[in-house]
């Protein structure tokens, strides 16, 4: 046996990057900074832990500049693969495993109208907008698959931002709307900017519209299809195997890996990952979730709760120290008011292309809506439209994807600009729009609430629509074989007149019958020694 004195010792200094544990250091060391500031401020009307981060990250990179005298940039450039690969998933998942799932799927219509006609609305105008006003400006060198790239980056809302300035508690219906429509406008937004790197600029033609349309519809459905498949399996292999009886820690680990795999499965097939993994994480909180034992969905619901704060706050500190990339700034070479005129321009197109969409489609919603209540006012109208500007890592991490190229040296001039002017309106719109949006929120909409007045005479609860139905049953039976065709024009009237209650009492009975039984759920859970007794929760 050789002696242990023959063997060579590494240093761990030696075998590690000094700059990589540098860099981790001090993003940890702010992370915990902003999660003390976070909790001081946690009664601020002005401030949330998203711009707190901003903040410090932007205080942080600056302190690197000057230690460096300007000249390095290692540790603050933008990694689209951190961003997309380990950052996004965790938030969007969390998302969709704590949204209030009846609220959403109550305005899934309007949500669906908003994160893919309006985006596709914003799109155009801010396209069209760059393409015929960037030439005036001085911005010369863009061909059109570049302005049609500013469009689809600058369409992408910044989801993560509006779980920071948005309540699930005290205004669901805007948090519901603002928030879903935020998922999939950047599932949109991705999907348009996939569709226009592919498109060959010396080829556009008319068709190239059905084509983007048809690419859309095609990763919307399958995207949305693989995370439900995924969400699935993990309750269905979670109830037939009960892990629980051996090991809670398997069972929170297989969630946790299957959550991740259905967003590694959508890129792997060039889906949106961000759809998936919502969707995944819808499915997985209403079937999943209750065939754990008890201390597991304590457990799981904590740490997706953290593991997605963590990342959130990472994703601001990144964001921050990222317009510190000195590189950018030297190859863009524009003077102050050049880039200022862009970075304007940009926000212009913003603040336009939300409201092109917006007023427009509210109104036509209101304009199908019998009940007053139901309708979306003009004050509902602003806060939307103001919540939904900000714009976040998403819009960086696109506008890197085109703009920028590892593989040349000489970035161009006005490749660097666009950058550099798309970092500006993100840290305009983060900090300007959404330190603003609460204390707008109180002054626009909560002082002028009205005390809530109970609407179940316009409502049918699912108590009501199942004796409806059974009375139009009975009706039938009594008047005879001529009418027995009644129960089904009711049935059709009420979905006609109440359709999202209608489609959601239907729901409930298949789900009652047919997938909870198989897929597990609230009151399906085999009673096993040491099982979750669910017992609070029988009744859904």
């Amino acid at each position: 046996m050789a002696s242990l004195e023959t063997i060579p010792v590494q240093s761990s200094s030696d075998s590690l990057d000094a700059r990589t544990i540098i860099a981790l250091t001090v993003f940890f060391t702010l992370l915990c900074v902003c999660i003390i500031i976070g909790h001081l401020l946690e009664e601020n009307r002005w401030a949330n832990e998203s711009i707190t981060a901003l903040l410090l990250g932007l205080c942080a990179g600056a302190v690197v500049m000057l230690l460096s005298k300007w000249t390095c940039s290692v540790g603050l450039e933008f990694n689209e693969d951190l961003f997309f690969l380990y950052l996004l998933p965790p938030i969007i998942f969390n998302a969709g495993f704590q949204v209030k799932k009846k609220q959403f799927f109550k305005n899934f219509t309007i949500i669906l109208l908003f994160g893919i006609f309006g985006t596709v609305i914003s799109f155009c105008l801010i396209s069209l907008g760059a393409y015929l006003l960037f030439k005036k400006i001085g911005v010369t060198s863009l061909d059109i698959q570049d302005y049609l790239a500013v469009g689809a980056i600058l369409s992408a809302t910044d989801s993560v931002c509006t779980l920071q300035v948005l309540s699930q508690d005290e205004t669901p219906f805007l948090y519901s709307i603002v928030f879903g429509e935020g998922v999939v406008n950047d599932a949109t937004s991705i999907v348009l900017f996939n569709a226009v790197q592919s498109l060959n600029s010396s080829s556009i033609h008319a068709s190239i519209t059905l084509k983007l349309l048809g690419t859309f519809l095609y990763l919307f459905f399958t995207s949305t299809i693989l995370g439900i498949l995924v969400g699935l399996l993990s309750a269905f292999i979670i109830k037939t195997l009960y892990f629980g009886r051996h090991s809670t820690d398997r069972e929170v680990a297989l969630m946790m890996i299957m959550a991740y795999l259905s967003y590694m499965l959508a890129e792997l097939f060039s889906l949106s990952g961000i759809l998936t993994v919502f969707f995944c994480g819808i499915v997985m909180s209403h079937y999943t979730w209750h065939n754990v034992t008890e201390s597991s969905r304590i457990t799981t619901k904590h740490a997706f709760a953290t593991i997605s704060f963590i990342a959130e706050t990472f994703i601001f500190l990144y964001v921050g120290m990222d317009a510190f990339d000195v590189s950018n700034w030297k190859a863009s070479s524009a003077s102050p008011g050049t880039s200022i005129a862009v970075s304007s321009t940009m926000l212009a197109f913003v603040l336009i292309g939300r409201a092109a969409f917006v007023f427009p489609l509210a109104n036509l919603i209101n304009c199908f809506t019998k009940r007053e209540s139901a309708k979306i006012g003009f004050r509902k109208q602003f806060i939307m439209w103001w919540a939904g500007l900000m714009r976040g890592a998403v819009t960086i991490a696109l506008s890197y994807n085109q703009f920028y190229s590892s593989s040349d040296s000489t970035l161009s001039k006005d490749y660097a600009l666009m950058i550099t002017s798309i970092i500006i309106v993100v840290l305009f719109s983060t900090v300007v729009f959404g330190s603003v949006t609460k204390p707008l929120i109180e002054a626009v909409l909560l002082r002028h609430t009205k005390p809530a007045i109970s609407d179940a005479t316009d409502i049918p609860s699912l108590e009501d629509l199942g004796l409806l139905f059974l009375e139009n049953v009975e009706e039938g039976d009594q008047d005879g074989n001529e009418n027995r065709s009644a129960p089904r024009r009711s049935s059709l009237r009420l979905l006609i007149t109440h359709p999202t209650y209608t489609v959601h009492y239907f729901w409930r009975k298949f789900d009652d019958k047919f997938m909870r039984p198989v897929f597990g759920g609230r009151g399906f859970v085999p009673f096993i020694p040491h099982s979750p007794t669910g017992a609070e929760n029988s009744t859904s």
